[in-house]
């Protein structure tokens, strides 16, 4: 079969496995360095991939709520792919109305796993893997069918030296001063409480850090009653900034800090991408599966009997977090930043 020459990828929407995803990118480019690769993605995640280098055009779309809306912006996006001319779909998303589109967007050959009925519109359906892999291996098996071996390509995020410059100064308007150190946290998570840590330990943690370092707290908008409830009565070098970040400005700031503390998250796999010094905390779910690509020494993981458990509430007495204590953490914290004076 041909080289492809215009290849679609269709990356994933929540933001932890569109980051996961990103190897997929960077192998398509060292296999097929004169081609045209694309990256579909899902606003506001796709503002993650606006510097990426392995790729020559970002294809951001929306799904409005409205459905008249809805409708229409589905016949763009169909319209748009059948615009590019692609020869190649690679279909990261495991969803019957994203091998649809590009079906109808007549892309000669479609990749993916031939999961949701949708085996019938792909040319190359991909039998789901058997037996536990990490989420970055489920997407690089994608890339057999193109002659592409699985890779030990890891996570990466990319940002331009403005946009640092910018998140320097607006850490300082913060009054973030250098030489302290920088610790970030992120206390939510978007699958459910049974993946976060509790919030009085997060408070005890930020309030022990911050009696030598800066601490700053992210999130989305739907965690700001969360952090502000972690964060009153602190110390002032214990800033939050939950809520009023775009996703690209959050992973800027992230980018700043000398350690990341956080549940198995979206910001958790940025900061990976960023390569910032992680402690990632997992109960609910499997680090095996979804920690941090190659870094799974971050990890603090109880590995209780009843773990991993993927509820979204713990129905029972939450011992998989219960048994993270803050010195713990606290410790591990500071050997990271004790570590990184000597760097």
């Amino acid at each position: 079969m041909n080289k492809p020459q215009n290849i679609l990828v269709r990356m994933p929407n929540w933001i932890g496995d569109l980051v996961m995803a990103t190897p997929v990118l960077a192998d398509l480019r060292r296999a097929f360095p004169d081609a045209s690769i694309t990256a579909m993605c899902k606003a506001p995640g796709s503002d993650l991939l606006k510097s990426d280098v392995f790729i020559d055009e970002l294809f951001s779309f929306t799904e409005p709520a409205n459905k008249f809306l809805r409708r229409k912006e589905l016949r763009n996006i169909t319209a748009k792919i059948e615009e590019g001319k692609f020869d190649t779909a690679l279909l990261l998303t495991n969803s019957f109305s994203s091998a649809w589109r590009c079906w109808q967007g007549h892309i000669a050959r479609r990749i993916g796993y031939s999961a949701h009925f949708r085996r019938f519109l792909l040319t190359d359906p991909i039998p789901w893997p058997l037996g536990k892999m990490h989420q970055v291996d489920f997407y690089k098996a994608l890339l057999e069918p193109l002659g592409i071996p699985r890779s030990s390509t890891a996570p990466r995020l990319f940002l331009s030296e403005e946009e640092r410059r910018e998140a320097k100064q607006r850490l300082r308007k913060l009054g973030v001063l250098p030489g302290k150190g920088l610790v970030g946290i992120n206390p939510g998570a978007a699958y459910g409480s049974a993946k976060c840590w509790p919030p009085e330990r997060f408070r005890e943690l930020a309030k022990a850090l911050a009696e030598e370092h800066y601490v700053i707290f992210f999130g989305a908008s739907e965690t700001s009653s969360l952090s502000r409830q972690i964060c009153s009565g602190l110390s002032e070098r214990v800033i939050n900034v939950t809520g009023s970040t775009s996703l690209r400005e959050l992973a800027v700031l992230i980018a700043q800090c000398d350690l990341f503390v956080t549940n198995d998250s979206g910001p958790m796999h940025i900061a990976a991408a960023l390569g910032v010094q992680l402690i990632a905390l997992f109960g609910s779910t499997d680090d095996r599966a979804t920690g941090p690509y190659g870094n799974l020494d971050a990890v603090i993981n109880k590995r209780v009997n009843c773990s991993p458990c993927f509820r979204r509430t713990c129905p029972i007495d939450f011992r998989c977090m219960q048994e993270i204590s803050v010195e713990e953490v606290l410790q591990y914290a500071k050997q990271k930043m004790q570590k990184m004076r000597h760097v």
